[in-house]
C-alpha cells in the first residue's frame, strides 16, 4: 500500500492577489482595492492542497527559495498536512513568486518572477519516496528547467512501470514547449491542459482535432478544461463525451485548471466513472473561481460533493 495518494511535482508559487483591478495607477498614484489576500497556488501547488482538502494523503514536490515567501509557502502546505519532505530549498533561487491583479470579470493579468521551479531537481536517492504513490501528478512543464531537460520523462516512465497512475499539466504552454511536452505524452495517463494550451501546443483549433493530435502522440487520455463551456474528454479507448460548465458568479479564474486536476485525481482514488472524475474536477475549479485566491472556496470532500448536487449547469 504507498504511503501517499496523490504526489503533486513542479510549479508551487506564492502569489499576492488583490481585487477589482481595472489598471495599474499610473506615475507614483494609489488605487484603492477591495480584497488582498496570499495564496500557494501554481500548477502542483494547487493541486496538492486542494486534494488535502479532499481527504487525500498528499506530497508536495518542487523547490523554494531561501527566503521569506518559501517559509510561508512550506508553513501553509503543512497547515493542511501537505507532506513537504521533498520541497527543496535551492540556494541559488528566489521562491516563485506573482502578484495578481483580478479583473471585475475574473480575468486575473499577474507579474511573475521565475524562481525555483527551475532550480529543484528529483534525483535517483529521492526517487523510492517521490514514487510511493497511488497517482504522480506533473504540473508545470515549461518553468522546471532543470527537470524539463530530459528527467520527468525519466520519472514518469518509472511511475507508469511501477503502476502508478499519471497526469499531467503544463503552464501556459506556447508552440515552442511541445517539444518538452511530447516526450511525456507517452508516459501519462491523463493529460488536462486548457484549451488556449492545448491550441498553442498543437497549432490547431478545432477541439476533436487537438484531442486526436494528443493521443496520437501516445497519452491515455485528454481532457480539455474548456473554461465556461465545461470540459471535453477523449481516450484511447474511443470513450467520448463533452460536460457543460456548473452556473456560478465568477470572482477570480487564478488556479482553476490546478484545482480542476486535484478534484479529477479525487475521482480517480475514489474509484469513480469518468464522467463523474471530470465532474469532481469542474466542481473544484467552480468552487476556486467563486473566491479570491487559489482553492479559497474548496473546504472538504463532502463540501464538494454537496456542491454538485445542488449548483445548476449552464444550459
Amino acid at each position: 500500500m504507498p504511503v501517499f495518494d496523490y504526489t503533486s511535482i513542479g510549479f508551487y508559487t506564492f502569489d499576492c492577489l488583490c481585487r477589482p483591478v481595472t489598471q495599474i495607477p499610473p506615475n507614483a498614484d494609489t488605487y484603492f482595492v477591495e480584497e488582498f489576500t496570499l495564496a500557494v497556488s501554481g500548477a502542483a501547488g494547487s493541486a496538492a492542497i486542494v486534494a488535502a482538502k479532499h481527504g487525500l494523503r498528499v506530497q508536495a514536490v518542487g523547490g523554494v527559495g531561501p527566503d521569506d515567501m518559501g517559509d510561508w509557502v512550506l508553513q501553509k502546505l503543512g497547515s493542511f498536512r501537505v507532506d513537504t519532505k521533498h520541497m527543496q530549498r535551492c540556494p541559488d533561487f528566489t521562491t516563485s513568486s506573482s502578484i495578481v491583479t483580478t479583473r471585475p470579470d475574473g480575468a486575473r493579468p499577474a507579474l511573475h518572477k521565475r524562481g525555483a521551479t527551475a532550480g529543484f531537481f528529483v534525483d535517483d536517492a529521492a526517487l523510492d519516496d517521490v514514487l510511493n504513490t497511488k497517482i504522480l501528478h506533473v504540473g508545470g512543464v515549461g518553468l522546471m528547467d532543470r527537470m524539463d531537460q530530459g528527467r520527468t520523462a525519466e520519472v514518469l516512465a518509472t511511475a507508469r512501470d511501477r503502476g502508478i497512475t499519471t497526469t499531467l499539466d503544463v503552464f501556459a504552454s506556447t508552440p515552442d514547449d511541445m517539444p518538452l511536452v511530447a516526450p511525456l505524452l507517452p508516459q501519462t495517463d491523463y493529460f488536462m491542459p486548457s484549451e488556449e494550451e492545448a491550441m498553442a501546443l498543437s497549432g490547431l483549433t478545432d477541439l476533436d482535432d487537438i484531442a486526436r493530435f494528443l493521443l496520437d502522440h501516445g497519452v491515455g487520455a485528454v481532457i480539455l478544461t474548456l473554461g465556461a463551456d465545461g470540459a471535453l474528454y477523449r481516450d484511447q479507448s474511443g470513450l467520448s463525451f463533452q460536460i457543460p460548465a456548473f452556473d456560478i458568479g465568477v470572482v477570480c479564474t487564478c488556479g482553476c485548471g490546478d484545482c480542476f486536476n486535484a478534484g479529477f485525481a479525487t475521482g480517480l482514488h475514489l474509484g469513480r466513472p469518468m464522467q463523474e472524475c471530470v465532474r469532481l474536477g469542474q466542481a473544484s475549479s467552480a468552487q476556486n473561481a467563486m473566491g479570491l485566491g487559489s482553492q479559497a472556496v474548496v473546504s472538504s470532500l463532502d463540501a464538494t460533493l454537496a456542491f454538485m448536487e445542488t449548483t445548476p449547469i449552464k444550459s
